[in-house]
């Protein structure tokens, strides 16, 4: 199954995605997919994993800026002009990284809230009670988790803004302060950048944690 995703996800009809982007219609663009085979279950799993994959991404793109930041404040005789360049393509990565990590929640509760709301019509028609209890039981116990695994997503997410606007008031620092004063200043934003990046990588580990338990829950679920 995971391969036959993988390989439709590159293969939907050109036709139904430029109708879905020019509609704005988010169920003519799933439909499009259930059409191919490929199910909003499928999807979510798929979201989830590239959600995961881009937060490991931004966890080394923080560890690199954090490393950087630190080689140059700790020398006696850096280049201001070299070291603001550094500092602001670290900065500009960084951010670019976090952006991300947002755009894939982001479609990680599009999919999911639409998955959840055909659900939940899908058990409305059932006309056997048991089916039904035992349905809508699934529903509640799969939301929940979701519930829990977006909640860490989330707070990865924010974990990640004032590592950013330590970031950025560096570099600005930097840059309207070029002269020998500016990088004795930096070295004590030093520490608290360090512990603000510690605390990051524990709540995205915590996240990229609670994701892997979703999809083999959810795949378990469906196998």
């Amino acid at each position: 199954m995971r391969n036959r995703l993988q390989m439709n996800l590159t293969a939907l009809p050109l036709l139904a995605v430029i109708f879905s982007l020019l509609t704005g219609c988010a169920s003519a663009y799933y439909n499009a997919w259930d059409k191919a085979g490929i199910h909003k279950r499928d999807i979510l799993v798929s979201r989830v994993e590239k959600t995961r994959d881009s937060q490991e991404d931004a966890q080394e793109e923080f560890k690199d800026a954090l490393e950087q930041f630190g080689s140059i404040v700790s020398l006696q005789n850096t280049d201001l002009k070299q070291a603001y360049d550094k500092l602001s393509a670290e900065y500009e990565g960084s951010q670019d990284a976090a952006e991300a990590v947002t755009d894939r929640i982001n479609s990680v509760e599009s999919v999911a809230e639409a998955l959840f709301k055909e659900w939940e019509a899908e058990i409305a028609q059932f006309t056997n009670p048991d089916f039904k209890r035992t349905s809508a039981s699934q529903l509640r116990e799969t939301r929940s988790r979701y519930s829990g695994m977006l909640s860490t997503m989330r707070q990865s997410e924010q974990s990640m803004q004032p590592v950013l606007r330590t970031f950025r008031d560096n570099v600005l620092f930097l840059k309207h302060n070029l002269n020998a004063q500016a990088i004795g200043s930096l070295r004590g934003e030093f520490a608290s950048l360090e512990d603000d990046i510690a605390l990051l990588i524990r709540e995205m580990n915590r996240s990229i944690a609670e994701s892997n338990q979703f999809i083999e829950e959810l795949r378990g679920a469906n196998s």
